[in-house]
């Protein structure tokens, strides 16, 4: 299987596939990529298949249209998992990282060398940012310089502060300077940047309050009432009595070529990409990055989706006996 993973990889463009490849490093997925894409792919492909009929015989659309929908969406769902589990581990290291260069300089301060100030200030609590210096302390062991062992750790996360502390560290250690005041400086910096980011948070709660409403629930309600207000108005244009004298004229006013499918397809398909850009937007205000958001895409479309079939329904069974639907 793994030759087949491998050959299907070959059509997926060398900057995607260098793109996973730096996602599965940042995770800490312990998989060749070539097969990861491979798999993937395969996983897409039938899917599509399978879906595309399935969807396409219950809204009454070609093919190809579901099939690549489908396919497409489930690429896009992998694509963001990775980018997801990247930022987590990214954002973990992050927190940790402040109290992790307070122990070092506590360690440096009690006569400790900055290897073993190092490795001691790992904590089970840390999470990954525990298993990035228990790698690093492996590597020393092994006769790699802590400086070479500490820029390999940086290129394992995703993470600005990580880099820039251990340019520091690394920085401190050729240099030979005062390492613990230096550090302690990061760590109270970053701690400052931490609790920063925390009020920004506080601050844009309520927008995104708003935006998660407007896309789950008043969108759906306002779609729903539209693809009534559709129905209404082609079964009133299909009764007009047209005068035998304008039947000559180029206009066409008792025919309506918009089927009630078609019309729940599109709003369906408006209300998916309405979520899937209202979660973009929370992301980048939430948190600065528009990835973020994505978590907010499932929830909202959950809610969003049936919610539309609920007032559609309510209100043709209300008021549809009226308008002869």
């Amino acid at each position: 299987m793994a030759k087949i993973y491998r050959t299907i990889a070959r059509i997926v463009p060398k900057f995607a596939k260098k793109k996973i490849k730096s996602f599965l490093i940042y995770s800490n997925l312990l998989v060749d990529h070539e097969i990861f894409i491979g798999f993937v792919t395969i996983i897409s492909l039938l899917l599509g298949i399978s879906l595309g009929f399935f969807v396409g015989t219950i809204f009454k659309l070609p093919f190809w249209i579901p099939f690549i929908a489908v396919t497409v969406l489930t690429n896009l769902i992998v694509y963001f998992w990775l980018l997801f589990m990247v930022d987590k581990k990214a954002r973990v290291i992050e927190e940790s990282l402040p109290d992790a260069l307070q122990l070092m300089t506590s360690n440096l301060r009690a006569g400790m060398t900055p290897e073993k100030a190092l490795l001691l200030s790992a904590r089970p609590e840390f999470g990954p940012l525990k298993t990035e210096i228990d790698i690093v302390g492996k590597k020393v062991a092994l006769g790699k310089s802590i400086a070479h062992a500490l820029t390999e750790m940086a290129a394992r996360v995703r993470s600005k502060r990580l880099v820039r502390a251990v340019e520091l560290i690394t920085s401190g250690l050729q240099s030979g300077g005062n390492l613990a005041n230096l550090l302690d400086t990061t760590s109270n910096t970053l701690r400052e940047q931490y609790l920063v980011d925390k009020k920004i948070k506080a601050g844009v709660t309520m927008y995104v309050m708003f935006i998660f409403s407007i896309a789950a629930f008043i969108s759906p309600i306002v779609l729903g009432l539209i693809s009534f207000l559709v129905e209404v108005l082609q079964a009133s244009f299909s009764s007009v009595d047209i005068p035998d004298g304008i039947g000559s004229l180029p206009i066409n006013i008792g025919q309506v070529s918009i089927s009630p499918e078609f019309l729940v397809a599109f709003l369906i398909s408006f209300i998916i990409i309405n979520a899937f850009m209202a979660s973009l937007l929370l992301g980048l205000i939430s948190k600065g990055k528009q990835r973020q958001g994505i978590k907010y895409f499932i929830p909202m479309s959950v809610i969003a989706i049936p919610l539309f079939f609920i007032v559609r329904i309510s209100i043709r069974n209300l008021f549809g006996g009226l308008f002869g639907l």
